[in-house]
């Protein structure tokens, strides 16, 4: 759970960030920044246990993925539906996402490493 506390925190200032650029809206930002990356939080849990359970061999590369795809959904679908916006949710899609993505990357990356230094 620490895992999912941790990266959730790194989403929602991403997700606030982009979202105020986007609409220059305090309101607007804040709901994106509260609902999306809890939608998404809880797509993070799921998914990793899903891809532990039936891939944990698999690269990192290939669950980061993985993981965008569900994320470029959830972006989308909130955003949209908070802006009525098509543009606004298509850009918060394409860009949160990208952020997040590249954000996720190094946070699996260091939770990897601190379970080997664990081990050792």
């Amino acid at each position: 759970m620490k895992k999912t506390i941790s990266f959730a925190i790194l989403h929602f200032g991403v997700a606030f960030t982009v979202a105020y650029l986007l609409t220059g809206e305090l309101l607007t930002a804040s709901l994106i920044a509260l609902i999306e990356p809890a939608v998404n939080t809880v797509a993070f849990y799921f998914h990793d246990r899903a891809w532990h359970r039936a891939k944990p061999d698999h690269s990192l590369q290939a669950k980061t993925s993985s993981f965008a795809l569900v994320h470029f959904s959830v972006a989308f679908a909130v955003a949209y539906l908070l802006s009525g916006e098509l543009l606004t949710g298509g850009v918060m899609a394409l860009i949160e996402p990208a952020i997040n993505t590249v954000v996720f990357f190094f946070h699996e990356r260091l939770w990897r490493n601190r379970q080997t230094l664990a081990l050792a």
